[in-house]
């Protein structure tokens, strides 16, 4: 795909990915209250609206704490400015377990706050606020480390991550991993599974356990101006997983992991599984904290394509990578077809750049994965520690990586490339000085 062809593919993309539109239905979630806890108020709500051909379920000002919210089909769960859902921090209000998948591998575990399995135009909408409740005394210290609150002696995740890896790796049926009641992995806030045209607009996300916003093997999605601030462990801002036309516009990122991370399943499961993620758009964005700004990867095994960054602003203390492909030999895959054009970088600790091989495992498996066709143009930074750091392998190195038109104005070490094959760095200025054009074959 070639640059002019390829933001042609986005402007399809864009048109392509329209939200959902639903009868003109309201059913207030107070009609079915008032209660000291709201879960079985959201559960009649939607369920009412649901059946009775689709519509929107209000939830206006004041704070409802609940357990898991699971939307149905046609229902816009619309949460009006001055509303707080609130969710438990009781693990008990997220049984029983679902089909979701934790750090890209399917099991039952508890089900995500905000929750919906095989359903067909489905939305979140509002200027309310989405309060997961989480902190160094609830469900952060599952990660086990002191920094979240953990503390020597109380429970965390590790025997129950690697006992599902074990699982993946050993082939067990999905439906025998089974955790959630007795276990220790963190939900998701908001996961969509398997469902088509899904929108998530305008709410404000904050006290997440983990990663925000999930949707798993969905088709048209669009996540346009959420405000998400919560800067727990693991608490990635946007991840579409497996999913095929993706639209993530006007949102700020502010948390605790990457802002905005694309990934396919990973090791094992991702390569039984095998369903790629694709036609990712991404604009007028603004990522503040904490890792990588747009990061594709780890999981990459089922594969990642047709990606488009777009007027996206990157940068602050803390921020560390801009556009960062993170993945190793272990977990494979692919990533092809990456183009970023017009992004305004004011700070990051790391590169503006970063394609890494080496990420994690680093090259100590036998499924090197492909990465290829990477495509910077007109990108504008102030302070990175370097511009580019690029990492393939000898057998396997990057392919066709091109930076082009782009000023990074204060840096602190030079660049890196290594097993790269087809380099091209054209109209690039570095600290200050124009950089001697690559362009090799």
């Amino acid at each position: 795909m070639k640059e002019a062809e390829a933001w042609q593919y986005a402007d399809e993309i864009r048109a392509r990915v329209r939200p959902p539109e639903f009868p003109d239905r309201w059913f207030d979630v107070t009609d079915f209250g008032p209660a000291e806890m709201w879960t079985g108020s959201f559960h009649a709500a939607i369920k009412t609206c649901h059946e009775a051909g689709g519509g929107h379920v209000r939830v206006p000002a004041g704070t409802y704490p609940t357990g898991a919210i699971h939307l149905l089909s046609n229902v816009d769960l619309h949460v009006e400015g001055g509303a707080r859902i609130l969710f438990s921090t009781d693990p008990a209000d997220y049984l029983p377990a679902v089909f979701t998948r934790f750090s890209a591998i399917e099991c039952y575990n508890y089900s995500p706050f905000i929750y919906a399995y095989g359903q067909e135009n489905i939305a979140i909408t509002g200027s309310g606020v989405l309060d997961g409740g989480a902190g160094p005394e609830h469900w952060w210290p599952w990660v086990g480390t002191p920094e979240f609150g953990w503390r020597p002696g109380t429970p965390h995740e590790a025997a129950d991550w690697a006992e599902l890896q074990r699982m993946a790796a050993d082939g067990v049926p999905v439906a025998e991993r089974m955790f959630g009641a007795g276990h220790y992995l963190r939900p998701n806030m908001i996961q969509p599974y398997l469902c088509r045209n899904v929108l998530v607009e305008g709410v404000r996300i904050v006290r997440s356990p983990m990663w925000e916003i999930h949707p798993v093997r969905c088709e048209n999605v669009l996540v346009r101006n959420v405000s998400i601030h919560s800067r727990g462990p693991n608490n990635d801002g946007c991840d579409p997983e497996s999913c095929r036309s993706v639209v993530i516009s006007g949102c700020v990122f502010d948390v605790g992991d990457d802002c905005i991370a694309i990934k396919a399943g990973r090791g094992p499961d991702g390569r039984r599984v095998g369903v790629p993620c694709e036609d990712v758009l991404i604009e007028d964005c603004d990522m503040r904290y904490r890792y990588g700004s747009v990061a594709i990867g780890t999981d990459t095994t089922g594969g990642i394509r047709n990606v488009f960054v777009h007027r996206c602003r990157w940068g602050g203390p803390g921020l560390y990578f801009g556009l960062y492909i993170k993945t190793n030999s272990v977990r494979g895959g692919f990533v092809e077809n990456v183009f970023v054009r017009d992004v305004e970088i004011s700070e990051l600790t790391k590169e503006a750049i970063s394609i890494d091989l080496y990420h994690g495992d680093g090259h100590a498996g036998d499924d090197s994965p492909l990465v290829r066709n990477i495509n910077v143009t007109g990108m504008r930074s102030d302070r990175t520690r370097s511009a580019y750091l690029l990492r393939g392998y000898p057998e396997q190195p990057l392919r066709d990586i091109a930076v082009r038109d782009s000023t990074f104005a204060r840096v602190e070490r030079a660049d890196v490339a290594s097993d790269v094959e087809g380099l091209s760095v054209t109209g690039v200025m570095v600290g200050g000085v124009p950089v001697e054009p690559v362009d090799e074959v």
